[in-house]
């Protein structure tokens, strides 16, 4: 009796815990669990997620993964609007949005997908160039991405993402290509080194523009200082000379006469201003004169000029030595012009402006007096 009593609490048990499995069921937080009860479903009977309880034999749970989920569409080859073919892979992201719908709409949703997107991607490159396919991945993707999404909706889900993965285009346009890429980068290297060497040229002219202006600069500095020096040497020269009298003249002359008496030449040009200035020195020779006296007038202040200039001849001309008288003459040939002197005296050759006068000879050589 005892042993009947264990065996039928143990069947008991077994029965309990299975209600207790078809009764209670643990959804997860990404999950939904679809309930058909009597084969029939609506909205209400979406559960989850946590403790969900079913009424065993009448309820039959469905559970729908609400995670986003990618498939990878293998290799499909489809001809652009210029007639080249390509073949392109891509990856698709989705994701469930309406449990129900997936579970009642559509028996195979990521197969269902996979097809539409094959279509799909043929009649979007169809419409496109090569060279467009190539260069606009991305319009390629946001626009498979909303076709597919229009369509995928009434299925309960959404695409996320489209991103083509690969494009292979044939061999020949692969060379194609390669032959346009390396032209491309020639061309950008001539471009690049054309701008380098023009630029380099620009900044020669530039510096070179630079060095002339800084340098006519200098020169205008220079210049500039230059004849302010000169300005300041001239009025320096023109202070002094404003200083200098008649009598510090005739000494300059004097010293030239020196510089002259020494020259190996046989003739020699004064100027007749040369006897004006040294007329004061030849009164001290006169005797019985005045130095302070003007030249040409006599001591009573009568004026005679023809008597002064006569005596100032004949005390020059009474030298014994013949050579002596002749330099003496010729020195005084202003007053021998003023005293009436014959024309082939020196005095005649004073009258033209100028004095001749004769080299200095050896005293040694010259004759004995009278």
């Amino acid at each position: 009796m005892d042993y009947t009593i264990v065996i039928g609490a143990g069947i008991l048990i077994v029965l309990l815990l299975v209600i207790l499995y078809l009764t209670v069921r643990v959804v997860n937080e990404y999950a939904r669990l679809v309930v058909f009860r009597f084969g029939r479903t609506n909205d209400r009977l979406v559960k989850g997620p946590g403790l969900v309880f079913l009424i065993p034999l009448v309820d039959r749970p469905v559970a729908v993964d609400l995670r986003e989920q990618f498939i990878e569409v293998p290799s499909q080859t489809t001809i652009t609007k210029d007639n080249a073919p390509i073949n392109i892979d891509f990856l698709i992201y989705w994701r469930i949005v309406d449990p129900l719908s997936s579970v009642v709409k559509i028996s195979n949703f990521a197969g269902a997908l996979q097809g539409v997107a094959t279509t799909t991607l043929r009649a979007v490159i169809g419409d496109i160039l090569l060279d467009e396919v190539l260069s606009r991945r991305d319009q390629i993707n946001e626009v498979l991405r909303a076709k597919l999404d229009e369509v995928t909706e009434r299925w309960g889900g959404k695409v996320t993402t489209v991103e083509i993965r690969e494009i292979t285009p044939p061999r020949d346009v692969q060379e194609a290509m390669n032959r346009q890429l390396s032209a491309e980068r020639t061309r950008r290297a001539v471009i690049t080194e054309s701008e380098g060497t023009r630029q380099a040229t620009i900044n020669v002219a530039e510096g070179d523009k630079q060095s002339n202006i800084l340098r006519a600069e200098g020169d205008r500095q220079s210049a500039i200082l230059r004849a302010e020096g000169f300005a300041q040497a001239l009025s320096r020269i023109y202070g002094a000379a404003s200083g200098v009298d008649q009598k510090t003249m005739a000494l300059q002359y004097l010293e030239a006469l020196k510089a002259l008496g020494l020259s190996p030449a046989t003739k020699f040009v004064i100027p007749l201003e040369f006897t004006r200035l040294i007329e004061p020195f030849m009164s001290y020779l006169q005797p019985g004169t005045d130095p302070t006296r003007p030249a040409g007038t006599s001591p009573t202040g009568s004026g005679d000029s023809a008597t002064s200039d006569t005596t100032v001849g004949s005390v020059t001309g009474s030298t014994s030595d013949g050579s002596g008288g002749a330099g003496a003459s010729g020195v005084m040939g202003s007053g021998a012009r003023a005293g009436g002197a014959s024309p082939g005296s020196p005095g005649s050759a004073a009258s033209s402006g100028a004095v001749a006068v004769p080299p200095p000879t050896d005293p040694s050589s010259a004759p004995p007096s009278a």
